[in-house]
């Protein structure tokens, strides 16, 4: 474990504008790469200086004028150290890279997980990324969910990226293949918590967060369907959790589906793709969001998996010789 300790100093004339408002609240507008948590740290902890002064009150009120001296120290914990893994980037600018995540990495070092995690590539790949929390990744997939993720790589970027998540301004697309044939698309408005028992696993729960899955059709076949599906909110295990909710689990997800489900009349080779179809059929296929500096809206899109291709196909050949 390493402690990187990142140190700048500012200095500010604080603006007429700011005359009765309270300190944090003047230096949120005049610092906005820095969120309102990190500000009132640098005030209780003596680093903010007003007319030479320390002022340890963030709801001090100020007169507009007064001379601020700040340290702005950031500490960040890194978890992992940097190893060479490879990386399928989508797109990578000064302020934001797009990751397409392949099957079985895991998203940030954990239990049984402290190392080959995608934290541990991104650290390799861009090492200034170690002064930023999390490595500058603001949302994650499961291990066995592919697709595509949006890492900043700027404090101005993360607050922006964070901000449009908390906001449910981006757009998170996704592919799954389900047990069962559906006849329409719809929503899923049911909160999701810990399973009161089994507490790997999350379930609808009242007193669960509120989450929303919008979905459509994306394809029929005999016995399962293809949907594509919208995130509103981005709970743990949500699409998982609310498709399971609906009776129609994902192919493959043992946590939530269950036994794997066949059909009458099913092709050997289709069987045995179900069978041994180890991961949830589930891809995060886009993703939509305003640019952290230009603020134009930026869409990366990437393709299914080959596993979920090849499931795909045999699922169309079964239909059409049903058909026959």
């Amino acid at each position: 474990m390493k402690l990187n300790l990142d140190h700048k100093q500012y200095r500010f004339t604080l603006p007429e504008s700011s005359a009765h408002e309270r300190l944090d609240q003047a230096l949120a507008k005049l610092m906005p790469d820095y969120s309102r948590t990190q500000i009132k740290d640098w005030i209780e902890t003596g680093n903010v200086l007003v007319n030479g002064h320390a002022v340890i009150r963030g709801k001090t009120k100020v007169k507009g004028g007064e001379q601020v001296a700040i340290e702005a120290r950031l500490k960040h914990k890194l978890a992992s150290e940097a190893q060479a893994i490879p990386l399928s980037i989508v797109y990578e600018d000064e302020s934001l890279i797009v990751v397409n995540k392949p099957i079985g990495l895991v998203v940030h070092p954990g239990a049984g997980n402290a190392s080959r995690t995608l934290l541990n590539a991104l650290l390799y790949h861009a090492p200034s990324l170690q002064l930023l929390p999390r490595a500058g990744i603001v949302h994650r997939l499961d291990k066995d969910t592919s697709g595509l993720l949006v890492v900043a790589k700027t404090q101005a970027a993360l607050r922006s990226l964070s901000l449009q998540i908390k906001k449910r301004t981006m757009t998170r697309e996704y592919q799954a293949i389900v047990c069962g044939s559906l006849i329409s698309g719809g929503k899923v408005d049911a909160p999701i918590g810990r399973h009161p028992l089994q507490r790997k696993r999350m379930a609808i729960n009242e007193t669960g967060k509120p989450a929303v899955t919008h979905f459509r059709i994306g394809e029929r076949f005999r016995s399962h369907t293809l949907l594509n599906l919208k995130l509103e909110t981005g709970r743990t295990h949500q699409i998982r959790v609310h498709m399971a909710h609906l009776h129609h689990p994902i192919v493959g997800d043992t946590t939530y589906g269950g036994r794997v489900q066949l059909g009458k009349g099913m092709a050997p080779e289709l069987i045995e793709a179900l069978r041994h179809f180890k991961r949830q059929a589930l891809h995060a296929l886009a993703l939509g969001f305003r640019h952290p500096e230009t603020d134009e809206w930026l869409q990366c899109q990437c393709e299914l998996p080959e596993d979920m291709q090849t499931l795909i196909t045999l699922l169309r050949s079964d239909k059409v010789k049903a058909s026959q």
